[in-house]
């Protein structure tokens, strides 16, 4: 990735959300509202700007705000007027990508507000795996994001996109993702918020389209103090034997969670589960879980649980009288509690997870 534009601090913070300056293998690289670096074509791997895209594809209009309702609400209808570019990756029919791709949206500039547009088409008997790192600047303190973020999963596709944020205080952010999966298709979705934010909201939704086809959406976040973040997601199962999950860990340490979670079975012979889980480490802070699941035919198989609460004294002492201290404890336990099975990830983004929860259990838990 040539990353020359890119002064060595703006690197730093780059790689802090899984990006690898010095990786060869497909990327999209973009400051406020300027490409900054994009493959092209790769081993049947397609990493464009949405703007080259649309110029170039004529079917590529097939796509644009086709899963994503421009109507949604202000921050759509604002990502359409404003458009500021976004990414476009593509994998060709029958290409199993044995490489992540990166996508990295940056803001380095105070007071931007940035709205871009991606497209991810993952064609029939295709694999994608794309880690997308969206982030500000160590020195800019205040801005805002808008993504629009449409998935399509063709006949027999699988798509597993990770999004890691990290932001400053002042900075507002709004994702708005629609994924449609079509037979025998597959789409794992991981979200990964453990910075600093003023405000948070977001609600992937999944259409399950074909039968056979499948989604995870998993989250985990930590809200520090002063932070607002309203994170879920929906599973709509169209189709017959299909199958969602969606899986929420919640921390607190001051600021407000709402956990948010919908299973809608449309057909008959579908099985989903939700579990949102939330833990408080402070009193200036609250966690809400609303769970909601809704059947519209027979024979549905879906469930959910959802648990906020706190560490349990029983649980430290039983660490302490193994000989932690009561920091190390509290950690420990929080380490675990944050410790979810995400699919699709790369060793090295694991590692890098791990620090960064290592590193927050011991701010004061």
């Amino acid at each position: 990735m040539d990353l020359s534009k890119i002064s060595t601090a703006e690197k730093k913070d780059i790689q802090e959300v899984g990006i690898d300056a010095n990786n060869k293998n497909p990327a999209y690289m973009q400051k406020d509202a300027s490409v900054i670096h994009s493959t092209g074509t790769y081993n049947g791997v397609e990493v464009i700007s949405i703007r080259e895209a649309l110029q170039k594809y004529d079917w590529a209009k097939d796509y644009y705000w086709k899963a994503v309702d421009v109507g949604t609400d202000k921050f759509t209808a604002s990502a359409e007027l404003n458009l500021m570019n976004g990414y476009f990756i593509r994998a060709e029919k029958g290409v199993k990508a044995k490489f992540p791709v990166s996508a990295c949206l940056f803001i380095g500039t105070k007071n931007f507000a940035q709205s871009v547009h991606n497209i991810i088409i993952a064609e029939e008997d295709s694999e994608l795996n794309i880690i997308s790192g969206c982030l500000s600047a160590s020195n800019v303190e205040s801005g805002i994001h808008i993504g629009i973020s449409e998935f399509y999963i063709k006949k027999g596709a699988k798509i597993s996109f990770t999004m890691i944020h990290k932001w400053n205080k002042d900075f507002a952010v709004r994702p708005r993702s629609v994924a449609l999966v079509e037979e025998n298709g597959k789409f794992i979705s991981n979200y990964i918020c453990m910075s600093d934010v003023q405000t948070l909201q977001t609600y992937p939704v999944v259409k399950l389209n074909g039968k056979n086809s499948v989604a995870r959406l998993t989250s985990i976040l930590i809200a520090k103090e002063g932070a607002e973040m309203d994170v879920g997601g929906k599973i709509i199962l169209n189709a017959e034997n299909t199958k969602g999950e969606i899986i929420s860990r919640a921390i607190t340490t001051g600021g407000k969670i709402i956990a948010r979670g919908n299973l809608t079975g449309n057909v008959s012979d579908v099985k989903a589960h939700m579990a949102c889980q939330g833990l408080i480490l402070s009193n200036k802070g609250s966690i809400k879980a609303i769970p909601e699941i809704e059947g519209n035919a027979k024979d549905v198989e879906m469930s959910h649980e959802a648990a906020v609460g706190k560490i349990e004294k029983e649980k430290i002492e039983y660490l302490m009288a193994r000989g932690l201290s009561e920091e190390q404890a509290t950690s420990t336990i929080v380490r675990g509690f944050l410790n979810v099975e995400i699919e699709g990830l790369h060793e090295n983004l694991k590692r890098q997870i791990d620090e960064v929860i290592e590193q927050v259990s011991k701010e004061g838990y």
